[in-house]
């Protein structure tokens, strides 16, 4: 039998780490290296071990970002394949990954093809990305039908701003943002800002720029 590829698992979350683990387990031609916490601890084992895939999520609580620290991979050791994966619907990244060399890009949650599918591509040479943007539901629509502006003030929302606040932040009138949470309102179905914001947290409908590490 041929020799197994190594595969390093990066993953903040727990269950995400064992359902990594479960899944290279359950392929033949995979073996598991380690499984991580930080996306840190991934670029020194990566120094000092051998490894042939790095499964590594992008948004980790403490810490660099998946993204940063998955560039720093592919810089030192382009050989070493890397795929990125989110459970938000977030897809900003994905960009940023090209640019970056990395191999593949996986939604947890939104993702039409298996984790093994993918990793398989990637190791004979190929490059995954998703073909459609996540679009989960939101209310009474989807993320999809939001326009790129009230996709902003959404973002500004989730962090407890006051109307005032997100104007300053993102270049609009107190007057106009109060009209762009209006029309969310109206188009999701929500009773108020509270539920706009709480909702889009937990769909992992926004991530910050800032809280990606």
């Amino acid at each position: 039998m041929d020799e197994k590829y190594k595969v390093l698992i990066v993953d903040d979350q727990y269950v995400a780490r064992g359902f990594f683990e479960l899944q290279v387990d359950m392929l033949r031609r995979y073996a598991l290296a380690a499984s991580l916490s930080s996306a840190e601890q991934a670029v020194s084992w990566c120094m000092e071990h051998p490894v042939d895939l790095v499964i590594m999520d992008v948004v980790m609580k403490y810490g660099l970002s998946g993204l940063t620290c998955a560039k720093t991979i592919k810089n030192n050791h382009p050989r070493i394949k890397v795929i990125l994966t989110t459970s938000t619907a977030e897809a900003r990244w994905i960009e940023k990954a090209k640019q970056a060399g990395i191999e593949g890009f996986w939604f947890k949650e939104y993702s039409g093809l298996p984790l093994s599918e993918v990793m398989d591509r990637v190791m004979a040479g190929g490059t995954v990305y998703p073909e459609a943007l996540p679009n989960p539901e939101f209310g009474d629509v989807r993320k999809l039908d939001l326009s790129q502006r009230e996709l902003e003030v959404l973002g500004e929302l989730t962090r407890n701003l006051t109307n005032e606040e997100i104007a300053a932040n993102i270049g609009l009138s107190p007057k106009t943002v109060k009209r762009h949470i209006e029309n969310l309102l109206a188009k999701t179905g929500y009773k108020n800002r509270i539920d706009l914001a709480v909702n889009a947290r937990l769909l992992g409908l926004v991530v910050h720029e800032d809280e990606e590490a």
